[in-house]
């Protein structure tokens, strides 16, 4: 009984973590092969949001996992339309969210795939991922909300899955409409069928499943519950099974793909993702798939990381393998400095 009870989510980090391996194999950068963060910020590139030459290609999982969302919603009678909850504050905690995942070179979901394929430094990154999601449940239990949200028409909720689909067709069918990178992280990718069937698979399974990995460390300190942590174990210990096999399991802290070796901020990147994350309810995996089955508050904070995304490209904020930029920090320190402004401005008087 216990078992049938974690089954789906198991399933979720299993999914995902084959999803990664099978990506990465066929093209996607060596432990990015699933990244939700990298994901959107090749997007933006791709739409010229940034210009970065490095890093632009429309990423096909991006509109897969809306997708996978959006059907297993609606097959499932699970799609509504909602929104109004506070929707500049989650636009700007998106942003954040984007500027600390890409201190540390990668979303949530990339820190344990680096995990599995034996990267230290996400070790480093977990640590401080747990103590911002810490920091996030203490003000959860102090009373923190962003208010409710509204029912809304069906084609609000549906937007953002639908948008996010033409893209990628368009993407296709003009080849020159959008960026693509010739060199870097951009250029590596694998093919378009296989990169759309993994984000519909991945969609598909997270929302059946409530897949999260903030939700996971936030629910195991408030109320003791590891049933999401299981599934983030069932993805790591894939991902290390198939590392192990494939012959592609490195560990040390140096030498690692796409990662730097500054543990202070790698640390201080993921604490600024894990606050960010637990006051808007979910990770940016859990963000993109709520958006898929309707709610339009996630697909704003969605669109806030991929400004993000763009932002830190712009503006030289973004990590490299050489490690953190001064501007980086800077908008890291402003980013902790957003998020107790916001905790502190939304918590409910007893």
């Amino acid at each position: 009984m216990r078992l049938k009870k974690h089954l789906g989510v198991i399933l979720t980090g299993v999914i995902i973590g084959v999803a990664a391996l099978l990506l990465a194999h066929t093209g996607n950068p060596g432990n990015m092969g699933f990244c939700i963060a990298c994901f959107l910020r090749d997007t933006a590139g791709a739409m010229k949001l940034h210009s970065a030459a490095v890093v632009q290609y429309f990423r096909p999982e991006t509109a897969g996992i809306a997708l996978g969302a959006f059907i297993a919603a609606l097959v499932t009678r699970e799609f509504r339309s909602r929104g109004g909850s506070a929707p500049m504050t989650r636009f700007v905690l998106g942003v954040f969210v984007m500027v600390g995942a890409l201190m540390f070179l990668g979303c949530p979901l990339r820190m344990l795939l680096r995990i599995g394929g034996g990267d230290a430094n996400a070790l480093v990154g977990l640590a401080g991922f747990a103590a911002g999601i810490g920091a996030g449940s203490y003000a959860l239990n102090k009373g923190f909300t962003l208010r409710r949200s509204y029912p809304q028409g069906r084609l609000d909720g549906a937007f953002f899955p639908v948008l996010f689909t033409c893209l990628l067709l368009l993407s296709v069918a003009v080849p020159g409409l959008f960026a693509w990178s010739t060199e870097g992280p951009g250029s590596k990718h694998a093919p378009l069928v296989i990169a759309l069937i993994c984000g519909v698979a991945v969609g598909v399974a997270a929302q059946r499943s409530r897949f999260c990995t903030a939700g996971g460390i936030r629910d195991a300190f408030l109320f003791k519950d590891f049933h999401l942590l299981i599934g983030a174990g069932a993805l790591v210990l894939t991902v290390l099974i198939g590392n192990i096999a494939l012959g592609s399991f490195s560990f040390g802290f140096a030498g690692q793909p796409v990662a730097h070796t500054d543990g202070l901020w790698n640390f201080l990147g993921m604490a600024l993702v894990g606050w960010a994350s637990v006051l808007l309810g979910g990770c940016p995996l859990r963000q993109l798939v709520l958006a898929g089955e309707g709610d339009s508050d996630s697909a704003v904070t969605v669109l806030g990381m991929t400004c993000g995304a763009a932002l830190c490209h712009n503006f030289g904020l973004a990590s490299s393998a050489d490690g953190p930029t001064v501007g980086g920090m800077i908008a890291v320190f402003v980013g902790f400095v957003v998020v107790i402004a916001v905790t502190l401005a939304n918590m409910e008087k007893e």
